[in-house]
């Protein structure tokens, strides 16, 4: 799916609770703690990471691309 981002940047956990990837920004952090979250193809384990456009966020059963 695709993210349209709107600001500099969008925090990690944020970003996989709008996207419906988790129900809640609790469920999202440990999803990314447990390593189960790649971040241009590498796990990324830093829940409020500072995801920004061009980039694409990853696991099983879903990619996000961050414009």
């Amino acid at each position: 799916m695709d993210f349209e981002l709107r600001s500099e940047y969008i925090p990690l956990c944020d970003l996989l609770k709008y996207c419906g990837i988790t129900e809640t920004g609790g469920m999202a952090k440990q999803l990314i703690a447990e390593g189960f979250v790649l971040v241009d193809g590498e796990v990324e384990l830093r829940k409020r990471a500072k995801i920004r456009s061009g980039q694409i966020v990853s696991g099983e059963g879903f990619s996000i691309r961050v414009e």
